[in-house]
């Protein structure tokens, strides 16, 4: 077999006809194309709060992106994994939201009364009725005002919402700006490392059982009874020596003074 070696206006032919290429146009194309260059795998279900969110939340939220951004090489499918992180964030301040809102309903709930919840003043509704959603917005509005009050729960958790919008916004920005280069980012093939399709455990063999938990302390912590702390101990008196001779409790610390 002869070797052919190209010209130099053979190679600039080339790249003219290179520069020229659109790309992948069917899907599965598309979705090969996107993996070039890829050298690492999405694990999405270790991103995901346990017992709180479904292990497939962050891969539903990206098959949702690539088909819809259509990714063509590895820097922006990482582009599009980091939107979906950032739009399971903003799933996570509306999840954080509803149960700020559920403390602050239950902090107007007083269990030493007939009535589940406290209601308003006699002198505000003496002649009209009160239909029972307006009570229940007026406990969440109590419920919130005395939870701003006694904490900076609320604030915190404003700065943690404008930070997960900011967050979603850079991403967006992100993918455009190299969207907007894809001119200069050829897609080159790369054998590709899959993506985990479970989630793996890792556990070490060696590791001993954890001790049981004490049934007490389990009742406390998966039931609703109010905790109650154990009383103090009892405080004790230090001992007083004076002369050498341990003084009984309720004694002067000092010898009382020699009569002249």
């Amino acid at each position: 077999m002869s070797n052919h070696t190209l010209t130099e206006k053979q190679l600039a032919a080339n790249r003219a006809n290179a520069s020229h290429s659109t790309g992948p146009r069917t899907p599965e194309g598309k979705s090969r194309s996107s993996q070039n260059a890829r050298r690492h795998g999405f694990a999405a279900a270790s991103y995901s709060v346990v017992r709180l969110e479904p292990l497939d939340t962050l891969t539903n939220l990206k098959a949702d992106l690539v088909s819809v951004y259509q990714p063509r090489n590895a820097q922006e499918l990482f582009a599009i994994e980091r939107i979906a992180l950032a739009q399971q964030g903003l799933l996570r301040i509306a999840a954080l939201e509803a149960g700020l809102f559920t403390c602050a309903m239950d902090r107007t709930v007083d269990r030493n009364s007939e009535a589940p919840i406290r209601p308003m003043s006699e002198d505000l509704i003496a002649d009209i009725d009160v239909l029972r959603s307006q009570n229940r917005h007026y406990a969440l509005a109590e419920g919130f005002r005395q939870m701003v009050i006694q904490s900076d729960v609320w604030r915190l958790f404003l700065r943690y919402q404008a930070q997960a919008e900011r967050l979603y916004r850079r991403a967006i920005e992100e993918f455009d700006r190299l969207k907007a280069q894809r001119d200069q980012f050829p897609n080159e093939p790369i054998e590709d490392q899959p993506e985990p399709d479970q989630p793996l455990m890792d556990r070490p063999p060696e590791r001993e059982p954890a001790a049981p938990l004490d049934p007490d302390l389990a009742a406390l912590i998966f039931s609703n009874r109010p905790f109650i702390p154990d009383p103090p101990a009892p405080l004790t008196e230090p001992q007083v020596i004076i002369e050498g001779v341990v003084q009984p409790p309720g004694r002067p610390s000092k010898p009382a003074p020699k009569a002249q």
